[in-house]
């Protein structure tokens, strides 16, 4: 992996070929992430707990690229690993359709059978939360929804507009036309936003509901209320670690080092993160780090 030719021989010259600065492989392991705050965070959150229970070091490639840059980076060997979300690899990379009401673990099942066969890599242990769909509106709107059913009958009564970004109106399987098929929205208008900007705009009430995602801080910011997906029409969304096979190869504790994450993140753990770094402007590697802390996954 990586190594550059100058490496190679420094290493055969003192007799160390195969115990370079990565533990037992040779590099250091290489996480990337996606340009936006979780995952700033969550890189770190990686790295640092295998620095602290291994001998292997870390290298971050944070703020890479959304998953269209972060696939081919895996597939080439520039990252080693990432964290994803299962419904984004079975949608995204492996173009495949979500059946509504599958589970979980059949989410999981189908993406890592998918990344082993197509893309030599594979999914450990999710981490514990969802990072999914959640359709949200202004308290002030006096909205009384607890489900996506509550607010699609209050569409039948009272003019109620929808935004989001501009793929979601496209989107098959989980977009805009096949939520209004599942549940009977009558909305009296559709707007499109920027995945930044939308947050504001229902806020400000320029639409009524949007497709907000579960972690994100600007739901408390902007005091916005959500809903249940009550009849499982998106899909899973659990935020797993992405790893080559080769990596697993060429470190070989890294499986069971990272099974110690596995479950250790609740929704409201890093709704909270995302917060300290979005509202409170903290630094993502201290958040992460002082949640590892907090925990009992490393030692101050």
């Amino acid at each position: 992996m990586r190594k550059t030719a100058m490496a190679i021989l420094l290493a055969a010259s003192v007799g160390l070929a195969g115990c370079g600065s990565g533990g037992e492989g040779t590099d250091p392991i290489v996480i990337g992430g996606k340009p936006w705050t979780e995952q700033y965070i969550l890189p770190h959150i990686l790295g640092q707990y295998i620095e602290a229970n291994s001998e292997y070091t870390v290298e971050y490639e944070d703020g890479l690229g959304e998953v269209s840059i972060l696939t081919p980076a895996l597939e080439k060997g520039d990252i080693d690993m990432y964290v994803e979300y299962t419904g984004t690899g079975l949608k995204d990379v492996l173009k495949e359709e979500s059946q509504p009401g599958q589970s979980s673990e059949e989410v999981l099942d189908r993406v890592r059978k998918g990344y082993e066969e197509t893309l030599n890599a594979t999914w450990l242990e999710p981490l514990g939360f969802e990072n999914g769909y959640t359709l949200a509106f202004s308290k002030d709107s006096g909205y009384d929804a607890k489900t996506y059913s509550d607010l699609a009958e209050i569409s039948k009564t009272e003019d109620m507009s929808f935004g989001a970004p501009h793929p979601f109106y496209e989107r098959k399987g989980d977009g805009y036309d096949d939520m209004i098929a599942t549940y009977p929205f009558k909305f009296s208008a559709t707007e499109s936003f920027d995945p930044a900007i939308m947050y504001e705009a229902v806020k400000n009430g320029e639409v009524d509901v949007i497709p907000a995602f579960t972690t994100d801080s600007r739901i408390g910011l902007f005091d916005l209320e959500t809903t249940e997906d009550d009849l499982s029409f998106f899909p899973k969304y659990d935020a797993a670690p992405v790893v080559r096979l080769e990596t697993l190869e060429e470190y070989p504790e890294l499986e069971e080092v990272l099974k110690g994450l596995a479950g250790q993140i609740t929704e409201e753990e890093m709704l909270a993160m995302n917060a300290r770094v979005d509202v409170d402007k903290e630094e993502a590697s201290e958040v992460a780090r002082e949640f590892l802390i907090e925990q009992g996954l490393i030692e101050e």
